[in-house]
């Protein structure tokens, strides 16, 4: 029986999608203009990175194909030295929105028929019979914030009044998201969950589809910075996705990193969340070895959205990006015979784009392992297309989303 690992490069996009003008997003691609950006020296950081943008092991398995599929041509430095070592495509979203959850549950093979609901960039933002309920069922003197705002920047803005006052940070994005922001220690990190939780019932109302607690440490002298005990708390996928499936099949399931969060801990499985990309990534591969037939390892690398798209940081990100490729050929030995490993990503967040919000972009397709031929796959009309084909590659029954490639 065969066995499998996904990995989903958080944000990764590679070209805007076919309905990307719905979102202001037409003209973007993350990775294309990130390679253009070290292509010309833009992406150069003292002490951090130089040059062209270096994926030799992701180019050999197709990335800047997959990439000239979705955008129309190869981002610089990536098209592979000779034929590619596996099978790549491109994929487009069918979900409305452009964030993590909905771009998770279609590669599981769940794509939602309604789009999110969210909060107007409006100031404030929340309704505010929202807000009331959220005072007086918090037990908290007020809020702060009740804005759309970049994370970084409203803890940088409100930290310390948030000190004095008690008042949480709450915001949004473009995202169907309500955020709240407190310090661990003043606030205390257990009572941030706990809010966490009322406003996630408060907010079902209004089909948001996250509620995330944002913790922070530090000082309004030495700086506030964000911890790893981030926690989101979303709503469970509204149908089966390929981890029900597995799990009603009595398979193995390994979580790393965000996913338990994203699938609201359902059929997630053992359940593991080490912090950063080389962590997640390290973990998982620990996972494999010890992966019986018949399971699967599902990994989510968050630090490229977080760390660097989010803050517009095009250094970062492509440093973040060639410290991945260097361990493609971890993952390649990690594989047995019979085995699959697919890398792709949920959506897009462009470094170079106006803002701080997701993409909507296409995303990579890459499958390999010792039994995939390579191949060109093409434009995948649907995220699902990944759950499909790893469903037909662990022998699950499935009537879900999707159309298998290999």
């Amino acid at each position: 029986m065969a066995r499998a690992l996904l990995i989903v490069l958080d944000s990764v996009g590679i070209g805007g999608a076919p309905d990307a003008d719905a979102y202001g997003d037409v003209g973007a691609d993350t990775l294309g203009h990130i390679a253009e950006a070290c292509a010309s020296g833009r992406g150069d950081r003292a002490g951090l990175r130089a040059g062209p943008l270096r994926l030799p092991h992701l180019a050999a398995l197709g990335l800047g194909l997959a990439a000239a599929g979705a955008s129309g041509r190869i981002p610089p430095n990536l098209a592979p030295e000779g034929s590619p070592s596996g099978a790549y495509g491109h994929a487009v979203e069918t979900a409305a929105g452009k964030d993590t959850p909905s771009g998770h549950w279609e590669i599981a093979g769940l794509a939602l028929p309604q789009p999110w609901g969210h909060f107007p960039d409006t100031q404030p933002t929340f309704p505010d019979v929202l807000t009331q309920a959220l005072i007086a069922q918090g037990g908290l003197p007020g809020i702060l914030g009740d804005r759309h705002a970049p994370g970084v920047a409203i803890v940088d803005a409100l930290g310390a009044e948030h000190v004095r006052t008690g008042k949480p940070i709450c915001y949004t994005s473009a995202d169907s998201v309500f955020q709240i922001a407190a310090h661990e220690e003043a606030f205390g990190l257990e009572r941030l969950y706990a809010l966490c939780r009322v406003a996630r019932r408060l907010c079902d109302p209004y089909r948001v589809c996250r509620v995330i607690a944002r913790p922070f440490v530090g000082t309004a002298e030495a700086g506030f910075r964000r911890t790893g005990n981030r926690k989101d708390f979303a709503v469970e996928p509204p149908g089966r996705t390929l981890l029900d499936r597995a799990e009603a099949a009595g398979r193995s399931l390994v979580s790393v990193g965000k996913i338990g969060d994203i699938f609201a801990h359902r059929a997630t499985g053992r359940e593991i969340k080490p912090g950063a990309n080389a962590d997640c990534l390290l973990a998982a591969l620990e996972a494999l070895k010890a992966l019986p037939d018949g399971g699967l390892v599902f990994v989510n690398l968050v630090d490229f959205d977080t760390e660097h798209g989010h803050r517009r940081d095009v250094p970062g990100y492509a440093a973040e990006l060639e410290a991945f490729d260097a361990h493609v050929p971890e993952i390649l030995a990690a594989l047995r015979p019979g085995d699959l490993a697919v890398i792709t990503a949920d959506h897009g967040n462009d470094p170079t784009w106006a803002g701080t919000d997701h993409t909507r972009e296409q995303v990579p397709v890459l499958a390999f392992g010792p039994g995939v031929a390579p191949r060109a796959i093409g434009r995948r009309e649907s995220f699902a297309d990944i759950g499909a084909t790893l469903a037909a590659h662990l022998g699950l029954a499935w009537d879900g989303a999707g159309r298998e490639f290999l």
